[in-house]
């Protein structure tokens, strides 16, 4: 391999992200000097086609901007409506909305770990090649996703892209009844799960520590999942007290910004770069994990998330991702022991001129939405922050520091094709959603 000269890399057809981007690597004398997520989709101008609709549409038309985790736009819309009108939605209602929330978490959080990212630790290439051998273990997977789509379907009215929320809580509630074959399908899918942070338990994790600011919403009292404080963690330190900001002051920490390379605006937190996402989460809302979900955390080598212990190894995330899928099965149960079906499906959410925001935890991270309304409820401005465009610069950074500790280790140099591999897992430790992320990812490594 001649390092003196112009490498590049091109990987088509890589189906374990969502979306369509190309990374682009420049080295220079075995040293990584730039790094560029290249997200090329065409824009989608969701924000620009709300302007002009009436203050109900947005939960149904966001809803269309992913297909894996539908619920978080949905769900975040409705608070931001909901804020601009002057109306909370609570109790039954509101745990109703939390267990949609949960099936999210449970089908998406699994799709990951079983489809996407798990054959990267067992040297496959994909989940067809892990099926050939570890059959039982995809099937299990298979099994805990379908119950997360069961709660979705059940209460949204179908799997993908639910029918049935509206601002103010629900077209139709579940009577009690409907929701037990729920809850029995949970307690099979309780040893499922925790089988499953066993199993992710026991890869082989590399070295990497993540120093990335963390944004997260804070719910004190439990998990946050539907509601919550943004609380920001700094990268060093661990340990220190967390700052918040209201929901209505996002824009004023979080600053989006256009660069040259991609599609998707990149974001940084109080001008530094920050991640959102299972990790920060992890760190900032441990302690309020589910008893069980919390002693499989410290099984699975997390450390105690009741000390406030943190995972800073992007690596794990994996883990992290399948303790979050017990406490979501956890939560589920608890809200399904407890549900009495509301007096009315849904509360009056009359317009008002007004600005609203909302915040919730997808997946992947903290989406936010922000709308402005007239009297008559039509909306004049709306602005959607996700997950994957405020991670872009981590990634970044993470794929720079992975690429440029290979090119530091002693023995043989690395060849296109394991470079390649080592930029395509770092990236998938974030489960980025590149159109909110890609069906091929174009990888280039220059070297002048």
């Amino acid at each position: 391999m001649n390092h003196r000269g112009t490498r590049v890399l091109r990987l088509d057809a890589l189906a374990r992200v969502e979306g369509e981007a190309a990374l682009h690597l420049r080295i220079q004398e075995d040293t990584v000097t730039e790094t560029r997520l290249r997200i090329y989709e065409p824009p989608r101008f969701f924000e620009a086609f709300l302007t002009g609709r009436g203050h109900t549409e947005p939960p149904d038309i966001t809803a269309r901007i992913c297909g894996i985790c539908p619920v978080a736009y949905q769900m975040s819309a409705c608070q931001a409506i909901e804020n601009a009108c002057g109306v909370t939605v609570d109790g039954p209602l509101a745990e109703l909305r939390r267990l949609l929330y949960c099936g999210e978490w449970i089908e998406s959080h699994t799709l990951h770990i079983h489809l996407l990212h798990a054959p990267d630790f067992l040297g496959r290439a994909d989940i067809v090649q892990l099926a050939r051998d570890q059959r039982a273990v995809v099937e299990r997977g298979l099994r805990i996703k379908q119950t997360g789509n069961a709660i979705i379907e059940q209460l949204g009215g179908r799997p993908i892209h639910p029918v049935n929320v509206r601002v103010g809580g629900f077209y139709r509630t579940p009577a009690p009844e409907e929701l037990r074959p729920l809850a029995a399908r949970l307690l099979r899918t309780r040893e499922d799960a925790l089988e499953t942070v066993r199993w992710v338990a026991a890869f082989d994790f590399p070295d990497a520590v993540c120093d990335h600011d963390l944004l997260a919403l804070r719910d004190p009292g439990r998990y946050a999942i539907d509601s919550g404080t943004p609380a920001a963690m700094a990268a060093h330190g661990r340990g220190r007290a967390l700052r918040e900001f209201p929901v209505a002051d996002f824009e004023q920490h979080v600053r989006e910004e256009q660069v040259p390379h991609s599609t998707a605006l990149t974001a940084t937190l109080d001008g530094r770069r920050h991640l959102t996402g299972p990790l920060a989460r992890y760190a900032i809302n441990g302690r309020w994990l589910h008893p069980v979900a919390a002693e499989a955390a410290k099984d699975a080598g997390l450390g105690d998330p009741l000390t406030g212990a943190v995972c800073d190894n992007p690596y794990r995330s994996i883990v992290v991702r399948a303790v979050e899928v017990v406490h979501a099965v956890e939560e589920a149960l608890r809200i399904i022991d407890g549900y009495e079906r509301p007096p009315r499906p849904a509360i009056e959410v009359p317009p008002r001129q007004g600005v609203g925001a909302g915040a919730t935890e997808a997946p992947r991270g903290l989406l936010y939405h922000r709308y402005a309304l007239t009297e008559d409820g039509t909306l004049t401005k709306a602005r959607i922050v996700p997950p994957t465009a405020q991670n872009q610069t981590a990634i970044e950074e993470d794929v720079r520091r992975a690429v440029q500790a290979r090119l530091d280790t002693a023995g043989p140099a690395a060849d296109d094709e394991e470079l390649t591999h080592l930029c395509e897992r770092t990236i998938r430790n974030h489960d980025p959603c590149i159109s909110c992320a890609a069906h091929f990812l174009d990888v280039s490594v220059e070297r002048p």
